[in-house]
């Protein structure tokens, strides 16, 4: 006797949501640098951060909570790290070209508190935390330990928080010295790509967290290992990009040639 397959229907609103801070992204770009509207860009800018993490956290738990993996979330990972290089892509060529046509008097736009080894330590801090994170995964994926791996993401956490307390720091110093996101070609180049590069920290500080949660209430295990692979394949990523962020914002940027 031939038996029908049950069809199993999903109905969930974390899409919608996701979709809506998705729309309100380029609104937010629009108002504050076309529209002359910076209020408005902060806000709908913020909003449309809430939602996207908010969405982002509801609907992995959706998911840990209750279904099973099917072993394409890596597609998942790879295409949304696909854009960010696409959107960081966009930030690297414009400040090359600003440092080709404006070579001539790029050198009087350094500003003397710049200082290349603030940039080492931070090199080294993301360095250590892409080794601690991939303890993370594999204390997870291998050993099925996941009071370990809580620990390891809790260090690469608290590292990635220094990262980024030292980083504001140097831009209070650097803005309390004169050197603006107005001041020059220089300073537009210097704090887009340093302040996108360090807002892909925060997001990577705050999924760390949810992997933490995860972890800590049993619904990440080493059967259901995706969201700590993509915590890691994320901040890896994030690791990555400051090396060429560094070496284009500090290293190029304060050439004086």
């Amino acid at each position: 006797m031939a038996h029908e397959a049950a069809h199993h229907e999903e109905v969930s609103t974390w899409p919608v949501i996701a979709g809506i801070g998705t729309f309100l992204a380029p609104l937010a770009f629009t108002a504050y640098f076309a529209w002359n509207a910076q209020m408005a860009g902060l806000v709908l800018g913020g909003v449309s951060l809430v939602l996207l993490l908010i969405s982002a956290a509801g609907w992995a738990n959706e998911h840990f909570s209750t279904e099973k993996e099917e072993g394409f979330g890596w597609i998942g990972i790879f295409a949304f790290i696909v854009s960010e290089i696409v959107i960081f892509g966009t930030l690297f060529a414009g400040f090359w070209m600003a440092r080709t046509t404006h070579a001539s008097e790029w050198a009087s736009w350094i500003p003397e508190g710049i200082n290349l080894g603030m940039a080492g330590i931070l090199t080294l801090i993301l360095w250590a935390s892409s080794f601690t994170i991939w303890k993370a995964e594999v204390a997870l994926e291998e050993e099925g330990n996941n009071g370990k791996a809580m620990t390891w993401t809790f260090i690469t956490l608290i590292l990635g928080g220094l990262f980024v307390v030292l980083h504001v720091s140097e831009w209070v110093h650097l803005w309390n010295e004169g050197f603006t996101l107005m001041s020059n070609m220089y300073g537009t180049g210097f704090y887009a790509l340093t302040g996108l590069h360090t807002s892909h920290v925060i997001v990577g500080l705050l999924s760390q967290l949810y992997a933490i949660w995860l972890l800590a209430s049993g619904k990440m295990t080493k059967e259901k290992p995706t969201m700590m692979k993509a915590v890691s394949a994320y901040w890896h990523f994030v690791d990555v990009m400051w090396m060429l962020v560094a070496g284009t914002a500090y290293v190029v940027g304060t050439l004086g040639v």
